[in-house]
């Protein structure tokens, strides 16, 4: 069967780099998956995604003049309606909560550390403001 742009299909987890993966396909051909066609959500490492021997369904995307093929996970995927899961500071998890509960926690994590930072400038010797000279 060949291999055409639009179609999803079913391929397995052959390599994985800094930038994407490679994908296996049932058809024998391979092709690459970008990071930011691995999943709906911001992938920081694709390990955390993928691991090498798994089984995808992928979207093809592209198959260029000299074979090359590009792929996506994220496109052959219905997009998810539930809140994405949240890691702030310490990786406490936040999902579920209402955005403004989520401001809330990330303005209470934010004046904490901007009080530590201004904590350890003192320590330094900086007085963070001018002297005025009294005559």
């Amino acid at each position: 069967m060949p291999v055409s742009e639009g179609k999803v299909v079913k391929g397995t987890v052959t390599g994985i780099t800094n930038f994407g993966a490679f994908i296996e396909l049932e058809e024998g051909k391979s092709g690459l998956v970008h990071i930011s066609e691995i999943s709906h959500d911001y992938v920081e490492k694709v390990s955390d995604y993928l691991k090498k021997g798994q089984k995808v369904n992928v979207k093809i995307l592209s198959v260029s003049d000299d074979g090359k093929i590009g792929l996506s996970i994220r496109q052959a995927q219905a997009k998810s309606t539930q809140p994405a899961q949240v890691k702030i500071g310490g990786g406490e998890s936040q999902k579920g909560l209402s955005f403004e509960d989520k401001m809330n926690s990330f303005l209470k994590q934010s004046s904490e550390r901007h009080e530590q930072i201004k904590g350890r400038d003192g320590r330094k010797g900086s007085s963070g403001g001018f002297r005025t000279k009294e005559y």
